[in-house]
């Protein structure tokens, strides 16, 4: 297993008189296999564990779609910006499920060697992009045939792929998705990187519905758009969401979303959101008020089963890591709560 268990009370700060998330939430312990893994899951959905948070620390993806480093330490700092919020009747502690973090740093470090302007090394890098999907895989299929939802923080979007997949096989239907970011990641199936991780479900058979929410068509080539196009998938551009209403748009994202009748999974590229520190950062985006409510929105249409934070990259902030340490750490943890608030909103 290419898992390994995080301490939540080692990345709180705890304060007398408090509790923290990191003190009350449940996690999971140390994994040795995958039977392990499987008895541990379906203990801690019987003792009420119904979302769980899955990291995955790298930015090999990113890279192999000839972009920057710097997503492997989203997970971190989200960890840290959870841990620490106050564990109180808002957060439902009791139904949250710590799993831990996907091993990538031995991928990681055979990326780090590896230079995308060498033909041949670009190749070996979307490869080890391939492996990673696996071990993501490795991870999450038991997570949904526990009949967990999943929230699955860092790395690049080419992690909505190992999802889309798993949840599919899980559920074994043909699935949808709603993605608020301004490219629409169907790039051509060149070898598996953060661009392409939804022309890959597509044509593998995984992916049913799709659309992008805030898609600027001057940030993606023609033949990414008339692939989306042709496949029949939709999009919202960005310059519609600046000229129309917001909560009309939501509405409708979400009449859609219910429509579509399938197992769904919100995704999230931050870098749809203005000066956010990610992988490509954006001084022309959206809101964090406009991505925590389309989060909140979404979380609460009943077949959403996932929510996937991608790209976020704390050491590309314009003042240092540890400025983007705490920036990502509010970001991250504020669409979690999103999430949480959607999914309380199901309930009669």
């Amino acid at each position: 297993m290419y898992l390994s268990s995080c301490d939540p009370s080692a990345w709180c700060t705890p304060r007398q008189g408090e509790a923290r998330l990191g003190q009350t939430i449940h996690a999971l312990p140390e994994i040795t296999n995958a039977k392990s893994y499987r008895d541990a899951l379906d203990a801690a959905y019987q003792q009420g564990g119904r979302i769980a948070i899955l990291g995955v620390p790298e930015s090999i993806g990113p890279r192999g779609n000839l972009g920057r480093s710097g997503a492997e330490t989203a997970w971190p700092a989200a960890l840290k910006g959870l841990c620490n919020l106050q564990a109180t009747p808002f957060i439902a502690s009791q139904e949250l499920l710590l799993v831990g973090q996907v091993e990538c740093e031995d991928l990681q470090q055979q990326a780090a060697a590896l230079r995308t302007n060498e033909p041949s090394q670009l190749n070996a890098l979307r490869e080890l992009c391939s492996q990673l999907d696996q071990r993501v895989m490795q991870a999450l299929v038991p997570l949904f045939s526990a009949g967990f939802e999943v929230i699955l923080i860092g790395g690049g979007h080419n992690n909505a792929y190992p999802l889309l997949r798993s949840l599919s096989e899980a559920v074994n239907t043909q699935v949808a998705a709603m993605n608020l970011d301004p490219h629409a990641d169907f790039r051509a199936r060149e070898g598996r990187h953060s661009g392409n991780g939804f022309s890959y479900a597509c044509t593998d058979g995984f992916l049913a519905n799709y659309h992008v929410v805030g898609l600027h068509e001057g940030k993606n080539n023609a033949e990414s758009l008339r692939q989306l196009s042709d496949t029949g998938f939709t999009y919202t551009s960005v310059h519609q969401l600046y000229q129309g209403n917001w909560s009309e748009q939501l509405a409708a994202l979400r009449a859609q979303a219910e429509a579509w009748s399938r197992p769904l999974g919100i995704e999230v590229d931050v870098d749809a959101l203005q000066g956010v520190p990610a992988s490509a950062i954006n001084f022309n985006g959206l809101t964090i008020a406009q991505a925590y409510t389309y989060v909140a929105e979404l979380a609460a249409v009943s077949h959403t089963r996932y929510l996937h934070l991608a790209e976020a990259a704390p050491s590309l902030h314009p003042a240092g890591r540890e400025a983007g340490d705490a920036a990502i750490a509010q970001l991250l943890s504020e669409l979690v709560l999103a999430y949480l608030h959607g999914y309380q909103r199901r309930r009669p």
